[in-house]
């Protein structure tokens, strides 16, 4: 790995970002890690878009980012992406919130009033809900199927080898407007043992756009973080969920959210 490349699992040494200038520089340093990339990977300038991930920071923080220049933030929970969006609503109109967690039916009402992008898809029960909320709220949701590409167990998403299933199923929901696919690749310092993760689901995406007729607008793919961006845009992303590099370290652990390989080493 390249002494500029993330650290695919140390992220305690990002620093925080506690004014606007801070975010500016931290969104400008991963903005010229990306079309580095692009460059580097013979990707187009632009290719790739910048989603800024504020899951665990406060309104304070969201402020000054949202000063720097972020108009659109990724949450994990609903309960705290809908907490943040009641109270800054009034205050910024314009920015808009994208849910890239795990989403439970029974939260589908409040994705269906707030959301602008979904990006954690895996059930035809929550696409129910989701669509019959977003009908009553005369509304549509862009939204991203989830898939397991590493297999482990504690990850949502479906099996690579449902997803064809899944998505001939989803234009019965005709509020749900399906852009693309989004994993959580392994957790693991080895580049060469995340990049399968990515592979596969742009082989994936390729696929359905190949073998199903309504799947032609399934074009993005929702991969890479702030340890990983570079070698998912290697691997095809068009989207990176990106939150320590710019906000700085959270206080929780990253094998909260997703959980590190066996292998993987911490010296």
């Amino acid at each position: 790995m390249s002494e500029s490349a993330p650290d695919l699992l140390h992220t305690e040494h990002y620093p925080t970002s506690t004014s606007v200038e801070a975010f500016r520089e931290r969104i400008a340093l991963v903005q010229q890690r990306i079309d580095a990339a692009c460059v580097r990977y013979g990707r187009a300038a632009g290719d790739v878009r910048l989603l800024t991930v504020s899951k665990t920071f406060g309104i304070d923080r969201i402020r000054l980012a949202y000063q720097a220049g972020c108009r659109l933030l990724g949450e994990n929970k609903v309960q705290e992406a809908e907490g943040k969006y009641e109270a800054l609503r009034e205050e910024l109109p314009d920015l808009e919130w994208a849910v890239i967690g795990h989403l439970q039916s029974n939260k589908a009402k409040s994705v269906a009033r707030f959301a602008s992008e979904f990006h954690a898809l895996d059930k035809l029960k929550t696409a129910e809900a989701l669509d019959r909320r977003l009908q009553i709220e005369g509304r549509s949701l862009d939204v991203f199927v989830q898939v397991n590409t590493s297999s482990e167990d504690s990850k949502f998403g479906l099996p690579p080898e449902e997803v064809h299933a899944f998505v001939r199923e989803l234009p019965q929901f005709s509020a749900l407007k399906v852009k693309g696919l989004m994993t959580l690749a392994l957790m693991d310092a080895d580049p060469e043992r995340v990049r399968p993760c990515f592979a596969l689901l742009r082989n994936l995406r390729d696929q359905l756009r190949n073998d199903i007729a309504h799947a032609e607008n399934i074009r993005e793919l929702s991969m890479g973080m702030s340890g990983d961006y570079e070698v998912a845009i290697a691997e095809g992303s068009t989207i990176v969920r990106v939150g320590q590099a710019i906000f700085g370290a959270r206080a929780t652990p990253n094998n909260f959210y997703w959980p590190v390989s066996d292998t993987a080493t911490t010296s």
